[in-house]
């Protein structure tokens, strides 16, 4: 796996978001007959929240984006994208991992959308998200928090809560892949 790391995304992050937004989802949007240029970049300006965001690097240059959102009754992953160039080398995994592995410790409901028929679906579904709905563009999929190894206190720890702020700081931090 290539050297990568995850960090807090800034409002500077929007635009490099933005564009690689557009670059993911194109294929997938240009076959529903959805692409927008204009369209798809606004979209992401529109919701992106720094907070919620974190920036993936390989070999310290900007590689992808993920962010979780607190809703009522779940989170929310939203903006997973990784550049064309670093896919398939296992790096979306390992953040996928590390961000459900919190949410679990938390007990956390998480849900997410994918387009119809974009193959990132498969990664969620080996992840243990499910159809929760579907409707002509989107695939709207949910996933229940597993039980953890142990229960917070089981040997004298508190469990790490899944808060946007601080996924996946871990493992990056650590430097593991």
């Amino acid at each position: 796996m290539a050297d990568w790391r995850v960090r807090t995304a800034s409002a500077a992050d929007v635009e490099a978001v933005a564009e690689l937004r557009a670059l993911v989802l194109r294929a997938d949007l240009e076959r529903l007959g959805r692409y927008d240029a204009r369209r798809v970049r606004q979209r992401l300006r529109d919701g992106f929240v720094p907070a919620h965001t974190r920036v993936i690097e390989v070999g310290g240059a900007f590689a992808g984006c993920v962010s979780l959102r607190p809703a009522e009754d779940a989170h929310w992953l939203e903006h997973f994208y990784l550049d064309p160039r670093v896919q398939g080398g296992g790096i979306g995994t390992a953040v996928l991992r590390e961000l459900l592995e919190r949410c679990d410790r938390e007990g956390t409901l998480v849900r997410l959308n994918v387009l119809r028929g974009s193959p990132a679906r498969r990664l969620y579904e080996r992840h243990g998200f499910a159809v929760e709905s579907e409707d002509p563009v989107d695939v709207f999929m949910v996933r229940p928090a597993r039980p953890t190894a142990y229960a917070p206190g089981d040997r004298g720890e508190e469990a790490e809560p899944a808060h946007p702020e601080d996924f996946p700081a871990r493992q990056a931090d650590r430097g593991e892949q």
